[in-house]
């Protein structure tokens, strides 16, 4: 088991939904709230605008007790903002282009513990700046790298994004993203297993919505889970998120792959029930906290 410190880095916004309700969100700010409710404390690294959302955000991290130090402070990009629309019961994303995440500044990065996990997801490195930023951070990290790979049309590019994928330890998609960077057989198991050989990957995730997910490692063992049954859904928006950040615990924790995946799979079933990527009620967390024997982080 490793209580080393897990680093966060890249966007936080806010999801703006058909209802005109607004929900903070962000895959790898969700990551951050969920490892902060497991007791984790995670150092989280984004960039907000001086305005009112961006106040909201600093309300929030400093309710939730997170850390605010690598929580940069922009005056003249606003803080992100996404569009999300349901489309037959999946979640579409509009997102706006220059927001503040997007120029995450290598010369304000604070000082990060080098030797724990490193999250960071893709859309963040639309931009050179947030890019510069990460491979800043990289270059004095020392510990497993975790990539949560999140496509969004049109800000991905395929050789990048497979470039970031060189550099990681570990690698969460989905099966369409998976397709989408990898021509192989159409058999996932197969796939799976030469997309994570290619790479050198310590380990490969791939979440298939409704039908679970599925985990090969590198002693080529595949496991895989499904959801719970008699699922109840509000929405899905930050499920993949959920996930990420069991599978982050579950690392860092030192749990076997199978019991990983199980519980990152039962919290993610848990999350869509609620409304939103967050979740405001400790309750919610504390359920998992005691069944999963979680110690306060040191």
């Amino acid at each position: 088991m490793s209580n080393n410190r897990i680093t966060i880095f890249g966007e936080v916004l806010f999801d703006h939904f058909p209802d005109d309700s607004c929900v903070l969100g962000g895959a790898p700010f969700n990551v951050a709230w969920h490892l902060q409710a497991f007791g984790r404390e995670p150092f989280f690294i984004s960039r907000v605008g001086q305005d009112r959302l961006g106040d909201s955000i600093r309300s929030a991290m400093r309710s939730w007790d997170m850390d605010l130090s690598g929580l940069q402070l922009d005056r003249v990009y606003p803080t992100g903002t996404v569009q999300v629309s349901i489309e037959q019961g999946e979640p579409s994303y509009a997102i706006v282009p220059e927001q503040a995440y997007d120029f995450i500044a290598a010369d304000e990065l604070a000082s990060a513990q080098s030797d724990g996990l490193l999250y960071h997801g893709t859309l963040a490195l639309r931009h050179a700046d947030s890019r510069r930023a990460l491979e800043a951070l990289k270059a004095g990290h020392k510990g497993a790298l975790f990539m949560d790979v999140n496509l969004r049309a049109p800000w991905w590019n395929k050789v990048e994004v497979l470039k970031l994928v060189g550099d990681a330890d570990w690698v969460k998609l989905n099966h369409h993203e998976l397709q989408a960077l990898h021509s192989g057989t159409g058999d996932i198991n197969v796939d799976m297993r030469v997309f994570r050989a290619e790479h050198g990957l310590t380990g490969l995730v791939v979440t298939c919505g409704e039908q679970g997910a599925m985990a090969v490692n590198a002693n080529d063992e595949v496991v895989a889970v499904a959801p719970v049954d008699a699922l109840t859904v509000v929405d899905t928006v930050g499920a993949g998120d959920a996930f990420a950040s069991v599978l982050l615990l579950g690392i860092n924790q030192g749990w076997p792959l199978q019991l990983t995946m199980e519980r990152a799979q039962a919290f993610a079933s848990a999350l869509v029930g609620q409304r939103g990527a967050t979740v405001l009620d400790p309750r919610f967390y504390q359920s998992f906290v005691n069944l999963w024997a979680l110690k306060a982080a040191k």
